[in-house]
């Protein structure tokens, strides 16, 4: 059997990728492999398809050429591939998910273990990032997005929920400094902020009238984390905004008490995304219904 096809499929990843290490990564190869697989390919094509130096990469005119052919053959044999699949009973490979750290740990990652152990033929690769991933240059096959979805010809979406954001306070700071009544309370109270690059997020809060009101925060803590925001309420630091379902978590357990509900300027929608396909696999189908099927709840509080 010869290896035209993981020739081609190589070749596609490195240019793809940009670089042989970075496709060297995602194939699970070393550089040097995938530089031999590339170097074969030339060889029995009898044409250079790559101008490398040693700071970049370029198709040369027969690779361009040679790769527009390569990627519609290889979407030919995915839509064939997604097409038997369909047809069986338990889902199986490799399956990428990109996932937001919080949400993905507390929410995500439980839906994906338990179908993961409902399918042993399943192979679950979980990414926790706040990044936005590109699907389709990082090969990832589906995603979860928090907010307001970038438009994209190339990806499709299912709605799972919206996220609200409410504050919350530990029990013995409730104890200690009393729940504010209004929103004027709030300026007076010790908050737990989060920041990114250094910069606190201001707390943005719509009023029962529909106004909009911008405290003046001035923490001693602020964190780019919700689960370390979280701890640093718990701790007693002060009244922290958090998503809801991630407080009620807490509530739960009587370590946070509820001090203002869904009290953000804009709920966030929360969507499973992944790239548009002719034929879905059945390992992608079976991790969005189910992940359609568990979060709604997670987050109905």
């Amino acid at each position: 059997m010869d290896d035209r096809l993981d020739g081609v499929a190589t070749f596609v990843q490195v240019v793809e990728a940009g670089s042989f290490a970075v496709a060297a990564e995602r194939l699970n190869l070393t550089r040097s492999a995938v530089g031999k697989i590339i170097a074969r390919l030339e060889a029995r094509l009898g044409a250079r398809l790559l101008q490398r130096t040693t700071r970049a990469q370029s198709l040369t005119e027969d690779g361009q050429a040679y790769y527009d052919y390569c990627v519609r053959a290889l979407a030919e044999l995915d839509a064939a591939e997604a097409m038997l699949e369909g047809g069986r009973q338990q889902p199986q490979g490799r399956l990428r998910v990109s996932v937001p750290i919080a949400f993905g740990h507390l929410c995500a990652a439980p839906v994906l273990m338990e179908l993961a152990r409902r399918y042993p033929s399943l192979r679950i690769d979980v990414s926790f990032t706040d990044r936005v991933v590109d699907l389709i240059e990082e090969g990832f096959d589906l995603a979860v997005r928090i907010g307001e979805l970038r438009d994209s010809t190339s990806l499709a979406a299912r709605k799972l929920g919206v996220q609200y954001v409410s504050i919350g306070a530990s029990p013995s700071y409730v104890a200690e400094h009393g729940i504010p009544t209004a929103w004027d309370d709030l300026e007076r109270h010790a908050i737990v902020a989060h920041s990114r690059a250094g910069v606190t997020t201001p707390w943005d809060l719509r009023e029962t009238q529909g106004h909009i009101r911008r405290l003046q925060i001035q923490p001693q803590l602020s964190m780019d984390d919700v689960t370390a925001i979280a701890a640093a309420a718990i701790a007693g630091f002060g009244l922290a905004r958090l998503p809801s379902w991630l407080l009620a978590r807490h509530i739960k357990t009587g370590e946070l008490v509820q001090v203002k509900d869904r009290c953000n300027l804009a709920p966030q929608d929360i969507h499973v995304v992944w790239p548009k396909t002719r034929y879905m696999p059945s390992k992608t189908r079976c991790a969005i219904d189910a992940l359609v099927a568990a979060i709604p709840a997670m987050l109905d509080n």
